[in-house]
């Protein structure tokens, strides 16, 4: 007798199990987020490489995470791409994609929610970085994880959903980095090298995921390097390096420029670049219209503007955190993560171009 109520019960479980389910993917913007790039966006995937130093699963990195939780995030809780994710509609960003197993990997071999392949360390060209997971080999994995996407029944639809899904790309300040390192005073000719052979290979990636689906690109372009706490640090007077910013805004015009090119050259691709250069420089000569009162020195960290070593669990940290631009000796805090996804989500032209990333979401097949 307790058989039918059973079955009806199950029954009704399945139904609204489903409901709950479609709902929840319809407050979705995009039907997911592919994220590469640097550790301005890696949420955890270098925590599962044993000879890699460039790591952030240990306190005080995460304090301000859910129940203070170190997480790999090279911050005091969110970083960029969980902002960007919230915008679109999801809990913060996807998963990292050396997480992934048999139990975690449902909705993402549908072409839903997303994966982020993004590695601490890593720049566009391979050259950059040691023990990280490179450019070439983070859309490797994602050639990987498509074969096993297109392998399922609904192929049709899972390809449907990678041509309308998000592809953020936050890379290159590693690789202005090198080559700063390198060339203390670099020549034109040596700077005109090296932005051609980072363009060549940027221009490879992107054509690569374009041939794997990907059509809509959401760019983070290369912050004021010379204004970061390590650089000052390095600098006698405690001010900006000019010659590393100028290293990245050419690096970034040359970028902006590739993708004019390619967006008439790749038919159906978009994109939107995030100015985080000027945006930064912005916060910096004028920090109380973003509710900022320290631009120069890291919350955590120590020596010379808290800047000389990374923020390890003996250092110092501050306790108005959303008062700070910088978190560590490179890298933003949540708040400041916080107000550029705003601006770059739907922010004013000066900061995000060409159009913003609501438009490119919003963009018509």
């Amino acid at each position: 007798m307790m058989k039918q109520p059973l079955c009806l019960f199950f029954l009704l479980f399945c139904v609204f199990s489903s409901f709950v389910g479609a709902t929840t993917s319809n407050t979705w913007k995009v039907p997911a987020i592919y994220v590469f790039g640097d550790s301005t966006v890696d949420v955890g995937n270098n925590n599962y490489l044993t000879n890699s130093n460039a790591k952030a699963n240990y306190p005080h990195y995460g304090i301000d995470f859910p129940h203070s939780r170190p997480t790999g995030r090279f911050s005091n809780g969110y970083n960029q791409i969980d902002f960007v994710a919230i915008h679109m509609g999801f809990r913060r960003s996807p998963p990292p994609y050396l997480s992934l197993n048999d139990t975690n990997n449902h909705q993402i071999l549908k072409g839903l929610r997303g994966v982020n392949f993004a590695s601490a360390g890593s720049g566009i060209l391979d050259s950059t970085g040691a023990n990280i997971i490179t450019t070439t080999q983070q859309l490797q994995y994602f050639e990987t994880l498509r074969s096993k996407m297109m392998a399922q029944p609904n192929a049709e639809q899972v390809a449907q959903r990678l041509s309308q899904s998000l592809f953020l790309i936050s890379a290159g300040g590693n690789d202005a980095f090198a080559f700063f390192a390198a060339n203390n005073s670099p020549n034109n000719s040596a700077v005109l090298l090296f932005y051609n052979t980072l363009l060549s290979k940027y221009d490879n990636h992107i054509k690569t995921l374009y041939s794997l689906g990907a059509r809509r690109f959401a760019v983070i372009n290369v912050p004021p390097i010379g204004c970061v706490p390590t650089s000052r640090a390095r600098n006698l007077t405690g001010g900006c390096i000019n010659g590393m910013n100028q290293i990245a805004k050419g690096l970034n015009d040359a970028i902006t420029a590739l993708f004019s090119k390619l967006a008439v050259a790749l038919p159906g691709l978009k994109y939107s670049i995030g100015a985080s250069y000027d945006l930064t420089l912005t916060a910096i000569s004028n920090p109380r219209s973003y509710g900022f009162k320290e631009v120069e020195s890291a919350c955590c960290g120590s020596g010379k503007l808290n800047a000389q070593s990374y923020c390890t669990p003996n250092a110092t940290y501050c306790m108005n955190r959303k008062q700070y631009l910088f978190w560590d000796l490179i890298h933003p805090t949540q708040q400041a993560s916080k107000i550029s996804a705003s601006v770059f989500y739907d922010g004013p032209a000066q900061f995000v171009g060409p159009i913003t990333y609501k438009q490119l979401v919003y963009s018509d097949n």
